[in-house]
This record gives C-alpha cells, sequence and structure tokens, in this order.
C-alpha cells in the first residue's frame, strides 16, 4: 500500500501538471523518482500511462482512467481516514457539500459558522453549482451530501429533509406592488419584467405559468444569473420573477419585497438535502447533516421577517 500510495501522488501531480519537473518541485522529491515510479507501473500494466510530448506530458487513455480511479481512492482513504478518528471519539474530519446558487448567501453560511465554532476539528468544503450538476455530484460521491431542488424522481438518492418554495415577484422595498402578500401571475403584466433564464430551475415555472396564462411579459431583461436578476430590481429595471429562497437575506435586510404567485397550475419547488442512496456518511458527515437540516427549515415561506 505504502508503494501505491506513493505512485498515485507522483502519478496523479503529473497528470495535473502535464510535467514531471513541476510535478517534482511541488512535491519536493527528485524528478528521477517520479519518473522511476510511472515506468515501473508503466511496465507492470503494459500500457504507456503518458504520451511524451515536446510540450509536456499528455494522459493516455489509460491514464485518463487510472487518474479517475486515484480520485477515488483519494477520497475513499480520507474516509477510512474519518472512521478511525470516530473510533477514537474525535470530532474531526472533512466533509464536502454542493449546494446551488441560491444558498451561497443567509441560512447555509450561518450554518458552516455554526459548525466552525462548535467543531473547529471539522473542515467543510463547499461546491456552488447548477441545479443538475449537484445531483450529478452526490450521485457520483464527489460530495458527501448536496441541496439541491426536485429530488423526488430520483431512486439513487436519499432525501433527509426538505422544504418548500415559492415563486414570487419581487420588487424593491416602498414600491406599492409589494405591499401584497399574494397575487396572480397575470398581475405584473404591464409592467416591465426581469426574468431568470436556463439553467436556472425557477425558469421553468415562469415558462409554465406563461402557457397556461397565455400571458405576455413586457421582458426588459432575462439573466441565469440570480444575483444580477436581484440587483436589476433593486436598480428599478423592473419586476422579478425569483422564489422566496432567492431573496431571503434581502427582504430581511428591508431591501426587497416578495409576493407569493398563487395560480392554481403553480406548484411549490421542492427544496431537498440528499445524500447517496449506496452510501452511509461520515460521523463528521452526520455531524454537518444535522447542523444543514436545522439550517433547511429557516428557508420555508412566509419567512419569519414576513409573517404577521
Amino acid at each position: 500500500m505504502p508503494a501505491f500510495s506513493r505512485f498515485l501522488r507522483y502519478f496523479m501531480a503529473v497528470g495535473r501538471l502535464g510535467s514531471i519537473r513541476k510535478a517534482a518541485e511541488e512535491l519536493n522529491v527528485s524528478a528521477s523518482a517520479i519518473d522511476r515510479q510511472i515506468l515501473n507501473v508503466e511496465a507492470e500494466i503494459g500500457m504507456p500511462l503518458f504520451e511524451r510530448l515536446p510540450t509536456g506530458l499528455r494522459l493516455t487513455a489509460a491514464g485518463e482512467i487510472m487518474m479517475a480511479a486515484g480520485g477515488r481512492w483519494h477520497k475513499t482513504l480520507g474516509e477510512v481516514r474519518a472512521q478511525i478518528e470516530d473510533l477514537r471519539g474525535l470530532k474531526r474530519g472533512h466533509v464536502d457539500i454542493a449546494i446551488i446558487d441560491a444558498l451561497t448567501k443567509g441560512a447555509i453560511p450561518a450554518a458552516v459558522q455554526s459548525i466552525q465554532s462548535r467543531y473547529p476539528g471539522i473542515s467543510i468544503g463547499v461546491k456552488v453549482a447548477s441545479n443538475d450538476l449537484v445531483r450529478r455530484m452526490i450521485v457520483t460521491n464527489e460530495v458527501d451530501f448536496g441541496i439541491f431542488f426536485e429530488p423526488e424522481s430520483y431512486r439513487d438518492i436519499t432525501v433527509r429533509a426538505f422544504v418548500d418554495v415559492h415563486l414570487g415577484f419581487v420588487t424593491p422595498a416602498g414600491y406599492p406592488f409589494g405591499q401584497q402578500r399574494e397575487a396572480r401571475f397575470s398581475a405584473c403584466i404591464g409592467s416591465p419584467v426581469v426574468v431568470p433564464a436556463p439553467p436556472l430551475a425557477v425558469h421553468q415555472q415562469v415558462a409554465v405559468l406563461e402557457g397556461a396564462t397565455k400571458a405576455t411579459l413586457d421582458r426588459k431583461v432575462s439573466s441565469d444569473n440570480i444575483q444580477m436578476i436581484t440587483s436589476l430590481v433593486l436598480q428599478g429595471v423592473g419586476i422579478g420573477i425569483l422564489t422566496s429562497l432567492d431573496v431571503l437575506t434581502e427582504v430581511k435586510a428591508g431591501l426587497l419585497s416578495f409576493t407569493r404567485i398563487t395560480d392554481p397550475v403553480l406548484r411549490p419547488m421542492t427544496l431537498a438535502l440528499c445524500t447517496a442512496a449506496a452510501r452511509s456518511p461520515s460521523y463528521a458527515a452526520d455531524i454537518v447533516l444535522g447542523e444543514m437540516q436545522a439550517a433547511l427549515g429557516q428557508l420555508a415561506w412566509p419567512s419569519p421577517v414576513q409573517a404577521g
């Protein structure tokens, strides 16, 4: 095992950097030692792992397979170490999380801060990705768990907690339209609108509403970035269409108002915290899961800042 792990460390550095010299500098070992390890394994498997080019080294098909296996091996070794720490009763380990862009402010960062203060031995990696990519990262074990929309149709994941998130109109604070807590989709007809574009999950809901109501929107701007839509609404460009989750922080700060869209054709979106069905979380991941479950409950509509 030590020899194999040494080879993988050398091999993955060369694969990532495309150069034995650069890998040697990064790992602080001799270039000849790295080259010897790679040549020995190539001889053992009977296939080259790299193409030797004038500009550097490039992975062959066999090298790509080895690189992927090395990544899995590295993550598995980390899990083994975490389990051993669990046996020692230590709250230590590393936890990787994948979330959608809408969760990069508010309750989730606050939960990370809480975990860090209570469990300083646990480190957390947070990956921000599209809804579909978050799901794929959970299934392929790239992360310990993730939070994304609409998980119920997938059999390879386990839903640990969920909350319903509603679509609505977003307006600057003090805007007359924003005084309404609820409204039909047709209420925005005749007003300038800032709409979400693919791959944002809410884009599909807006398309359903347009089809059902035959409404023709005065689309001033469309964007695939939640922060951009929020900023455009704050600038007075138009009424935004987003979920309560997307603007929870701004509503709480008194910058924006949220008016829920109540058309019968529209159903809430399910935001879920999920793990891979075939994988048991480590002790550290279980701790972080518990904190994130509590944070998820704070994202329900109506938010506390609008209640009353």
